[in-house]
């Protein structure tokens, strides 16, 4: 079992508050009650209010807000296998999660826009496979090539800064991504890397990349990112307070997109240079212009989807709160007056 969004189950950290809060609601009731009759004559004239149902009441409210807080986080299990027919290329997203992704020059910054871009473009696909590598200093493949959109979805919520070693190597991530090519065995002119950074890198390491990658048939696109004028990096503090990078003389440390070396790696591949500004990104011109590439037919694949089960515990905690209404805090009531002949 997996959740799709696991952060509602934080929610059930809630429960022991609701137990309180309903105790401290009784004991409120008591009180008001006992301003108006002496506490010995209240259970004189409540015979008829059960503890015990009072009590299972309470409890079977608590079940069901359980349940209904493990029903929002989507829990999900079991594979379903869906046969698909595709006609499509295979597409390799190359993303920067560099500190400096995260300049607030792009709302809400660089990094988080990427992704929110990137989510969107992948909602427009079909057919194609996607592989993810995320990059700083190093890079790493975080899902190889697949028709699983979900997965790639999936991972991207989880990338940020620190994940990997502090930089910006476009070599590194060219690499990596013909290196996931290989590997699958499908280099060729069906394929395509999306790189979206930055481009803190003035080596020309990638550019010689690039021109590999470009021998073997691969294009780039490449996607600037950020503002042509410096701005600082803020770094998440302990306090919560924002501060900045700053270097050894304490000097706040400013980035700028630095797109030469983006555009070049465009040009030695046959692919096209995009600049994203604050008000504008770029990744839906990518994908019309890639719309237009030829596609290859390839045999059907198999892809296995987690199957959501939220269905089973809503229900659950909609059958319970039925329950919980329609169980009375009053036992049945003593006929007075019943003697012998009843």
């Amino acid at each position: 079992m997996r959740f799709a969004e696991p952060m509602f189950l934080w929610g059930l950290l809630t429960l022991p508050l609701f137990a309180l809060l309903f105790v401290y609601v009784y004991h409120r009731r008591k009180k008001l009650a006992a301003r108006f009759v002496s506490l010995s004559m209240l259970p004189k004239l409540s015979t008829s209010v059960s503890s015990w149902r009072r009590l299972t009441k309470v409890t079977i409210l608590l079940f069901a807000i359980a349940f209904l807080f493990v029903a929002l986080a989507r829990p999900q299990w079991g594979r379903k296998m869906e046969h698909i027919e595709r006609r499509g290329l295979d597409l390799v997203l190359l993303q920067d999660i560099s500190l400096s992704m995260l300049a607030e020059d792009v709302k809400p910054n660089r990094l988080t826009r990427s992704r929110h871009e990137i989510s969107a473009f992948l909602e427009s696909l079909s057919g194609d496979r996607i592989g993810l590598v995320a990059f700083s200093g190093e890079a790493q493949v975080m899902v190889p090539l697949t028709l699983d959109y979900g997965t790639v979805q999936m991972m991207l919520r989880e990338l940020a800064p620190g994940w990997l070693m502090p930089g910006t190597n476009l070599e590194s991530a060219i690499r990596k991504g013909v290196d996931l090519y290989r590997n699958s065995g499908c280099a060729g002119k069906y394929s395509v890397m999306i790189l979206m950074s930055d481009g803190e890198e003035l080596e020309a390491a990638a550019v010689n990349a690039a021109k590999e990658a470009a021998e073997m048939g691969i294009r780039i696109y490449t996607i600037g990112i950020g503002s042509r004028e410096g701005v600082p990096i803020p770094v998440p503090s302990k306090n919560g307070e924002v501060a900045y990078k700053k270097d050894v003389q304490g000097n706040i440390v400013t980035t700028r997109l630095e797109d030469a070396t983006l555009q070049e790696i465009a040009s030695v591949t046959g692919g096209l240079y995009f600049y994203a500004s604050p008000g504008e990104f770029q990744l839906q011109k990518v994908l019309t212009e890639i719309a237009s590439l030829e596609k290859k037919e390839q045999a059907s694949d198999r892809m296995e989807n987690y199957q959501d089960r939220y269905q089973i515990f809503l229900g659950l905690a909609a059958l319970l709160f039925l329950i919980e209404a329609l169980v009375s805090e009053r036992g049945r009531k003593r006929r007075i007056g019943a003697g012998r002949f009843g």
